[in-house]
């Protein structure tokens, strides 16, 4: 088994930032159960808080720059698919961040090294820290070559969640955006059950039930999807020069 410097070492060249400062990387590698354990404070979370803001900016800065022609709504679309959970654990995986984590026992006996949160959550950690390493621009072009990785994905790759494809059919037709409303609570504080309807220009177009708000919601949309995927209903034919059977 390659020691740690050969990890790290083939993390940076995969991610594309040679550290100056290893202990950044170190800290962006490290999960909250591995330094309770190890007795230290310091773990990905807040340099995450730092790498997330980072790659809305830049992000949003790539997108304004690449697509002159878009609307703001069809941007934020974009963005959205760009920096979700799904898309970031897909590139954390293609340049194996979990081999360089830093898990406690329990968290390495749950699977931590292949969650998709804690991989999309360590990604971004990183780019925090390419930051505070090396500054602005660095950190940018780390980002743009996850942004480029990603973007090149087919739109049905990019684990898009019903509530942003909702999104994205009703703004291609015009309509205004979906409303959701909880209309219903079951169960106890610990285990609550949520029903959400969605309603599209003030009709109801579909109802979603969950063990979360955000559950429910995608559940509510994907019921919209399939209202909007059915053929309209074909008005009945009238025949011309025959009575109506139901008449007299």
């Amino acid at each position: 088994m390659a020691d740690r410097g050969e990890i790290l070492a083939g993390l940076e060249a995969r991610l594309g930032h040679q550290f100056r400062n290893r202990e950044l990387l170190d800290e962006a590698l490290t999960h909250r159960s591995w330094a309770s354990e190890a007795g230290i404070s310091t773990h990905y979370e807040r340099i995450e808080f730092l790498g997330d803001s980072l790659l809305g900016l830049v992000t949003a800065d790539w997108l304004f720059e690449l697509h002159a022609d878009r609307a703001e709504g069809e941007l934020s679309l974009l963005k959205s698919m760009l920096v979700n959970e799904d898309a970031l654990a897909r590139y954390a995986a293609k340049i194996a961040i979990g081999e360089g984590l830093r898990l406690g026992a329990g968290e390495e006996r749950s699977g931590g090294r292949f969650k998709a949160s804690l991989l999309a959550d360590v990604l971004e950690a990183l780019f925090g820290a390419v930051y505070l390493d090396a500054g602005f621009a660095a950190a940018r072009e780390v980002v743009r070559t996850y942004l480029e990785s990603a973007s090149e994905l087919p739109l049905e790759q990019r684990a898009v969640d019903p509530k942003s494809t909702l999104q994205e059919q009703i703004q291609a037709r015009g309509w205004p955006l979906p409303v959701y409303s909880v209309v219903e609570e079951s169960g106890p504080d610990h285990d609550k059950v949520f029903t959400v309807e969605v309603r599209l220009r003030g009709a109801l177009a579909g109802r979603g039930i969950g063990r979360t708000k955000k559950g429910a919601e995608q559940a509510a949309a994907g019921g919209a999807l399939a209202e909007l995927d059915s053929p309209p209903a074909e008005p009945p034919v009238e025949l011309e020069g025959k009575p109506d059977p139901s008449s007299g």
